[in-house]
Protein backbone atom coordinates (compact mmCIF):
# COMPACT_ATOMS: atom_id res chain seq x y z
CA UNK A 1 0.00 0.00 0.00
CA UNK A 2 2.77 2.44 0.43
CA UNK A 3 5.36 2.69 -1.53
CA UNK A 4 9.23 1.97 -0.56
CA UNK A 5 11.13 5.38 -0.71
CA UNK A 6 14.53 4.06 -0.36
CA UNK A 7 16.98 2.50 -2.91
CA UNK A 8 19.03 -0.01 -2.10
CA UNK A 9 22.81 0.93 -4.57
CA UNK A 10 24.92 -2.05 -2.86
CA UNK A 11 25.41 -3.76 -0.12
CA UNK A 12 28.45 -5.79 1.53
CA UNK A 13 28.34 -8.45 4.27
CA UNK A 14 29.79 -7.49 7.99
CA UNK A 15 28.92 -10.55 10.33
CA UNK A 16 27.43 -13.73 10.72
CA UNK A 17 27.25 -16.33 13.88
CA UNK A 18 24.50 -18.85 14.96
CA UNK A 19 22.25 -16.10 16.20
CA UNK A 20 22.27 -13.16 13.89
CA UNK A 21 23.48 -11.83 10.30
CA UNK A 22 24.63 -8.33 9.77
CA UNK A 23 24.60 -6.09 6.50
CA UNK A 24 25.76 -2.32 5.67
CA UNK A 25 23.58 -1.15 2.77
CA UNK A 26 24.77 1.46 0.49
CA UNK A 27 21.66 3.65 0.06
CA UNK A 28 19.77 6.47 -1.46
CA UNK A 29 17.45 7.70 1.10
CA UNK A 30 13.67 9.12 0.91
CA UNK A 31 15.39 12.45 -0.14
CA UNK A 32 17.36 11.90 -2.55
CA UNK A 33 20.65 11.46 -0.44
CA UNK A 34 23.34 8.77 -0.38
CA UNK A 35 24.01 7.01 2.97
CA UNK A 36 24.67 3.93 4.30
CA UNK A 37 21.94 1.52 6.31
CA UNK A 38 23.39 -1.25 9.31
CA UNK A 39 20.60 -3.95 9.06
CA UNK A 40 20.89 -7.17 11.78
CA UNK A 41 18.86 -10.07 10.64
CA UNK A 42 17.93 -12.44 13.21
CA UNK A 43 17.72 -16.35 13.03
CA UNK A 44 14.87 -16.73 15.54
CA UNK A 45 12.39 -15.00 16.15
CA UNK A 46 11.20 -13.78 20.04
CA UNK A 47 9.02 -15.36 21.75
CA UNK A 48 7.61 -13.98 25.33
CA UNK A 49 5.15 -15.94 27.89
CA UNK A 50 3.07 -13.79 30.77
CA UNK A 51 2.53 -16.65 32.72
CA UNK A 52 -0.62 -15.61 34.34
CA UNK A 53 -2.34 -17.58 37.85
CA UNK A 54 -5.55 -17.56 38.87
CA UNK A 55 -4.95 -14.87 41.39
CA UNK A 56 -3.79 -12.37 38.87
CA UNK A 57 0.21 -13.25 39.76
CA UNK A 58 2.66 -13.38 37.49
CA UNK A 59 6.33 -15.21 37.06
CA UNK A 60 9.48 -13.19 35.98
CA UNK A 61 12.96 -14.49 35.87
CA UNK A 62 15.70 -12.42 36.21
CA UNK A 63 18.82 -12.25 35.03
CA UNK A 64 22.78 -10.49 34.58
CA UNK A 65 22.01 -9.82 30.41
CA UNK A 66 25.75 -9.43 28.96
CA UNK A 67 23.91 -6.78 26.28
CA UNK A 68 23.20 -4.27 28.35
CA UNK A 69 25.57 -5.28 31.65
CA UNK A 70 22.65 -5.12 33.70
CA UNK A 71 20.63 -7.09 35.68
CA UNK A 72 16.93 -7.45 34.20
CA UNK A 73 13.42 -8.82 35.33
CA UNK A 74 11.76 -10.14 32.37
CA UNK A 75 8.95 -12.42 31.25
CA UNK A 76 9.73 -16.13 30.34
CA UNK A 77 11.38 -15.24 26.83
CA UNK A 78 13.67 -16.90 24.00
CA UNK A 79 14.27 -17.74 20.78
CA UNK A 80 12.36 -19.66 18.16
CA UNK A 81 13.66 -21.43 14.91
CA UNK A 82 11.59 -20.11 11.57
CA UNK A 83 10.83 -23.75 10.94
CA UNK A 84 9.42 -24.67 14.76
CA UNK A 85 5.46 -23.28 15.30
CA UNK A 86 6.26 -20.38 17.58
CA UNK A 87 3.34 -22.04 20.73
CA UNK A 88 5.64 -25.17 20.61
CA UNK A 89 8.40 -22.56 21.13
CA UNK A 90 6.81 -20.61 24.13
CA UNK A 91 5.68 -24.05 25.99
CA UNK A 92 9.45 -25.05 25.83
CA UNK A 93 10.76 -21.82 27.04
CA UNK A 94 8.41 -21.39 30.08
CA UNK A 95 9.40 -25.07 31.33
CA UNK A 96 12.74 -24.74 30.88
CA UNK A 97 12.84 -21.28 32.78
CA UNK A 98 10.22 -22.03 35.09
CA UNK A 99 9.25 -24.99 35.57
CA UNK A 100 6.13 -24.47 34.21
CA UNK A 101 3.08 -26.11 32.49
CA UNK A 102 0.02 -24.36 30.96
CA UNK A 103 -2.92 -25.88 30.11
CA UNK A 104 -4.53 -22.56 28.38
CA UNK A 105 -2.83 -20.17 25.60
CA UNK A 106 -3.37 -17.44 24.18
CA UNK A 107 -1.20 -15.18 21.73
CA UNK A 108 -1.66 -11.73 22.54
CA UNK A 109 0.94 -9.35 21.00
CA UNK A 110 3.11 -9.55 17.66
CA UNK A 111 5.60 -6.37 17.57
CA UNK A 112 8.66 -6.14 15.68
CA UNK A 113 11.31 -5.00 18.42
CA UNK A 114 13.72 -2.16 17.31
CA UNK A 115 12.70 -1.74 13.85
CA UNK A 116 15.13 1.22 13.23
CA UNK A 117 17.85 -1.33 12.77
CA UNK A 118 16.90 -4.72 12.97
CA UNK A 119 14.47 -7.36 11.34
CA UNK A 120 13.12 -9.04 15.03
CA UNK A 121 10.05 -10.34 15.04
CA UNK A 122 8.17 -11.19 18.55
CA UNK A 123 5.24 -12.17 19.78
CA UNK A 124 3.78 -12.86 23.56
CA UNK A 125 1.84 -15.28 24.62
CA UNK A 126 -1.12 -15.33 27.74
CA UNK A 127 -0.40 -18.70 29.44
CA UNK A 128 -2.97 -19.74 32.07
CA UNK A 129 -4.54 -22.52 34.25
CA UNK A 130 -0.47 -23.46 35.56
CA UNK A 131 0.98 -26.61 36.64
CA UNK A 132 4.09 -26.12 38.70
CA UNK A 133 7.49 -28.49 38.12
CA UNK A 134 11.31 -27.87 37.60
CA UNK A 135 13.25 -25.49 35.75
CA UNK A 136 15.33 -26.58 33.24
CA UNK A 137 17.85 -23.80 32.23
CA UNK A 138 20.09 -23.28 29.94
CA UNK A 139 23.61 -23.51 30.75
CA UNK A 140 24.21 -19.66 29.67
CA UNK A 141 21.05 -18.81 31.94
CA UNK A 142 21.48 -18.15 35.37
CA UNK A 143 18.27 -17.31 36.70
CA UNK A 144 16.29 -16.26 39.55
CA UNK A 145 12.36 -16.68 39.29
CA UNK A 146 9.40 -14.57 40.96
CA UNK A 147 5.73 -14.65 41.72
CA UNK A 148 4.43 -11.18 41.90
CA UNK A 149 1.48 -9.35 41.45
CA UNK A 150 0.46 -8.28 37.35
CA UNK A 151 -0.34 -4.72 39.47
CA UNK A 152 3.23 -4.78 41.02
CA UNK A 153 4.86 -5.35 37.37
CA UNK A 154 2.78 -2.78 36.38
CA UNK A 155 4.68 -0.78 38.72
CA UNK A 156 7.74 -2.27 38.06
CA UNK A 157 7.50 -0.84 34.28
CA UNK A 158 6.61 2.66 35.81
CA UNK A 159 8.87 3.04 37.84
CA UNK A 160 11.92 1.89 35.59
CA UNK A 161 12.49 -1.04 37.10
CA UNK A 162 11.58 -3.62 33.80
CA UNK A 163 12.75 -2.74 30.25
CA UNK A 164 12.60 -5.55 28.70
CA UNK A 165 10.92 -4.33 25.32
CA UNK A 166 8.69 -7.58 25.49
CA UNK A 167 8.17 -7.64 28.63
CA UNK A 168 6.79 -4.63 29.07
CA UNK A 169 4.19 -4.62 26.15
CA UNK A 170 3.08 -8.20 26.99
CA UNK A 171 2.49 -7.28 30.78
CA UNK A 172 0.77 -4.25 29.85
CA UNK A 173 -1.41 -6.14 26.61
CA UNK A 174 -1.97 -8.37 29.48
CA UNK A 175 -3.13 -6.02 32.06
CA UNK A 176 -5.70 -4.88 29.44
CA UNK A 177 -7.09 -7.92 28.94
CA UNK A 178 -7.88 -8.35 32.40
CA UNK A 179 -9.42 -4.89 32.39
CA UNK A 180 -11.76 -5.83 29.49
CA UNK A 181 -12.71 -9.41 31.75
Amino acid sequence: MHKNPWKIVGYKEIYDNNWIHLKEYKVINPTGGLGIYGKVFFKNRAVGIVALDAEKNVYLVGQYRFTIDQYSWEIPEGGSPEHEDLLISAKRELKEETGIQAHSWQRILDMHLSNSVTNEFGCVFLATELEFGEAEPEETEELILRKIPLDEAIEMINNGEITDSLTVAGLLKTKLLTLEK
